[in-house]
């Protein structure tokens, strides 16, 4: 196991939640992201996710770095699931420790937001009727590299 890892089996977020404990932290926050069922009233069945896991991997490494940066003394393990999951199924583990819990809990919620905002990782909502790609990729022009 990686701190920061695209994988396909289940995660367990204990094991994440290891990897940055140490004495010197007096706090550690854990955020587990998962399939919910409904979203804005429409039934989702399951979710699909796709990556392009070495640089994937290297973003999420990266946002531990700017973690670490903005926020001394921290340290993040980042674990993101790949493949078909179902309801309720963990979809993203991020576990931040520091010395103090402020700094913990703005840095796991600034992790959420930088994956989403850099990582090449795409979700597919498969829904009762029907299917749909979700995030920027959907801005991509009809056969574009963009």
């Amino acid at each position: 196991m990686k701190a920061f890892e695209v994988v396909t089996e289940p995660i367990d977020p204990q094991a994440y939640a290891d990897l940055v404990l140490r004495p010197e932290a007096g706090a550690v926050t854990l955020f587990t992201g998962h399939v919910r069922e409904w979203t804005k009233g429409v039934r989702t069945l399951y979710l699909a996710y796709e990556a392009y896991v070495p640089m994937a991997e290297k973003k999420l490494a990266q946002i531990g770095r700017e973690i670490e940066e903005k926020w001394p003394g921290a340290q993040v393990a980042i674990a993101h699931r790949i493949g078909e999951l179902q309801i309720s199924d963990i979809a993203v583990v991020i576990a931040v420790s520091s010395p103090h819990r402020k700094a913990a809990y703005e840095a796991n919620e600034y992790a959420i937001e930088r994956i989403k905002e850099i990582v090449p990782i795409w979700k597919k909502e498969i829904w009762e009727d029907g299917e749909e790609w979700i995030g920027d990729q959907k801005k991509k022009p009809e056969g574009g590299n963009q």
